[in-house]
Formats: C-alpha cells, sequence, structure tokens
C-alpha cells in the first residue's frame, strides 16, 4: 500500500516488481491516481506466490473502509514509516534529511510475508 505525501490517500495495488513499480510511484512516471495524489510512500507490503491470490488480496483490501486498512498498516508498520526510504542511491549534491539517517535497517522491506 502507497501512502500519499499529504498522508491523506492510501493506493492499494498489485504488482509483480515491487521496485520498479514503487520507483515509477516515487517519480511520478505513470498518469493517474499516483499522480493526482503523489502516492509515494510504501507503507505496507504482501506478498504472494501466486499473482491470482495477490489480486484477490488486492480487491479484498480496496473494498475495505480506510479505518481497517489503517489497522491492516499499524499492524506491522507502527510509525508508518516509508518501508522503501532507502532503496534508492541519491544524487551526490542532494541533502540528507536527519530522519534518513536513524532508518538504514532494509530488515522492513516487506512488512508481511506469506
Amino acid at each position: 500500500m502507497m501512502q500519499s505525501a499529504s498522508r491523506r490517500a492510501l493506493y492499494v495495488g498489485v504488482t509483480s516488481k515491487l521496485t520498479h513499480r514503487v520507483y515509477e510511484h516515487k517519480t511520478h512516471a505513470r498518469s493517474g491516481f499516483t499522480e493526482k495524489y503523489k502516492a509515494e510512500r510504501l507503507v505496507w507490503v504482501e506478498r504472494f506466490s501466486d499473482m491470482r491470490n495477490a489480486i484477490d488480496r488486492e480487491k479484498q483490501i480496496k473494498g475495505w473502509r480506510r479505518e481497517k486498512k489503517e489497522l491492516l498498516i499499524r499492524s506491522q508498520n507502527p510509525e508508518w514509516r516509508d518501508l522503501s526510504e532507502d532503496w534508492f542511491s541519491r544524487h551526490p549534491f542532494e541533502p540528507v534529511r536527519q530522519s534518513d539517517e536513524n532508518t538504514k535497517d532494509s530488515s522492513t522491506r516487506c512488512a508481511r510475508s506469506e
């Protein structure tokens, strides 16, 4: 699940290439919902070995009210960290935010595995 920069919108989607898709969100490479709402923070991930199961789960979550989605996120990511924060390299002249220094642990990339 991706969260908007304003933290108001949640985007639920399915992909077979998570890193690539997150990069598209962060760089606004696609038009539509993610561009309009700037959904660029990865706050929850669930992995499946079968794409049909992933699509079924996506449909289920999309049918939920926001409160239930928030509970799901909090159950694995209580601080709503951007789980992809350190996945992509920065330009050497881009300043490092203080929060970047505190989140070097890559073990939280997948909030929930199945």
